[in-house]
């Protein structure tokens, strides 16, 4: 144990971790525009938000994905391989759909506009990536970005992300993506960006 210090460097999450990482994606997302559509009530938004994050952690990306987390920001991506394996299943969207309540037909909607947008080449896809913001500035989402982004350059694969957040995009750009669309989720939903990176040789990066 490394004391209380919040350490930023990236390490590999496992399921016993579902119930921090829910935690420290709730409060990340707690003013992101498609979780506010999604949890529109103040009062029970951080108790879905952690239901939500750690029940897609616990049921598709930390089975199918590639999870990191620090001690306060946490990052699910799919490699190539795992693409057609890290869709929610049946049980997963009967819980989501239980989590999300009255909100649930909208989800439905949002996540089959979103899966006709997905890029048709092999590419690594960052599916969540989010940053308690009681740490913001301490490097934790940088940390887990470019973990994550090393894995893809040495994969030689570009990397793919929606945004659901206009102030998040120059935070990405820096990063090296950029923004290839947008579209507005169904039922005047949210706007969101998809962005794309080109690898980079470890030489340029």
């Amino acid at each position: 144990m490394a004391g209380m210090s919040i350490t930023n460097t990236p390490k590999t999450a496992s399921i016993d971790d579902a119930s921090p990482i829910g935690l420290t994606l709730a409060r990340a997302f707690d003013d992101d525009p498609m979780m506010r559509w999604f949890f529109p009530d103040d009062a029970t938004r951080e108790a879905g938000l952690g239901r939500y994050f750690s029940t897609i952690f616990t049921r598709q990306y930390g089975r199918h994905g590639v999870c990191e987390r620090t001690g306060a920001a946490a990052a699910f991506w799919v490699p190539p391989g795992a693409q057609d394996k890290a869709v929610p299943d049946a049980e997963t969207i009967r819980q989501l759909e239980e989590i999300l309540g009255d909100r649930a037909p909208l989800f439905r909607e949002a996540v089959a506009a979103a899966s006709g947008q997905g890029p048709q080449e092999p590419h690594w896809y960052l599916a969540v990536v989010g940053a308690d913001p009681a740490a913001q500035g301490q490097g934790h989402g940088a940390a887990l970005l470019r973990s994550g982004l090393a894995k893809a350059d040495a994969a030689g694969l570009p990397t793919y992300l929606e945004s659901s957040k206009a102030s998040n995009l120059p935070v990405y750009e820096h990063f090296g993506f950029t923004v290839l669309g947008e579209f507005r989720l169904p039922g005047g939903g949210p706007t969101l960006w998809a962005m794309r990176r080109e690898p980079r040789h470890p030489a340029d990066a």
